[in-house]
């Protein structure tokens, strides 16, 4: 009886066991982008962008992917944010974001992460950019990498909420919805614009800097630690300090 029992409910249970598993389906990879030209001019002979994707893309009867979404970080962060604990079962299935049902992209932004940024040896030679150049990398891996040619939404957190505007804006007729958050389509003014500027005096004037060729990260640790405590403040009174 016990055997016939096991017959019964194995199917079963390899069924919920293996679905799991096809909704996080995930890979993970660079996208080399040759010559790329930066908006001052600047050409970059191989930009790198490390990015991930979950789920498989659907192909709809004139065989374009018809499921994909893009997922962007915020200033100092990473595609791991969106993995990690903090999104706990964000792409799981019956969930906003079910990779069983959506081809989801995440990727490194220019000097972010695992993509090309002045830390990896260039420092101050590396391109002078903004969102407008990181926003361009990312439809070049998007269209050109991946062969998407339509988005259901682009998303981002911060500044990634700021690059989503840029999408809407640049590449409207491939967009479906738009999901900005913690983000203002406007400038950076006011005390949001000061702490920017504080952040970079701090690493700036350090003496370990040196004009770019710095031998320590102190002076960027001093930043981090500015942006700890106005990360606290926020959270304990619900305003900027």
């Amino acid at each position: 009886m016990c055997e016939s029992r096991l017959r019964l409910w194995l199917p079963l249970v390899v069924a919920l066991l293996a679905s799991p598993l096809a909704a996080q389906q995930r890979t993970e990879a660079d996208f080399i982008i040759r010559n790329f030209q930066f908006r001052n001019g600047e050409i970059f002979p191989e930009l790198k962008i490390h990015y991930v994707t979950l789920g498989m893309p659907q192909r709809d009867a004139g065989g374009h992917i018809s499921n994909a979404v893009l997922l962007l970080h915020g200033t100092g962060g990473s595609l791991n944010g969106f993995l990690s604990e903090q999104y706990p079962g964000l792409f799981r299935p019956g969930q906003p974001l079910d990779s069983s049902r959506y081809y989801i992209i995440i990727p490194d932004s220019i000097g972010h992460g695992r993509s090309s940024k002045p830390s990896d040896g260039l420092r101050l030679r590396f391109p002078h950019y903004d969102y407008a150049d990181m926003v361009e990398a990312q439809y070049r891996l998007v269209t050109a990498g991946l062969r998407v040619d339509h988005l259901k939404l682009v998303s981002g957190i911060s500044m990634g909420g700021m690059h989503t505007w840029i999408w809407g804006e640049e590449h409207s007729d491939m967009v479906d919805n738009l999901f900005p958050v913690v983000c203002m389509p406007v400038a950076i003014t006011g005390v949001n614009r000061l702490w920017r500027d504080l952040a970079i005096y701090l690493i700036t004037s350090d003496p370990d800097f040196q004009s770019g060729n710095y031998e320590s990260e102190h002076g960027l640790n001093k930043a981090i630690a500015m942006f700890e405590l106005n990360g606290r403040s926020i959270a304990r009174t619900g305003q900027y300090s």
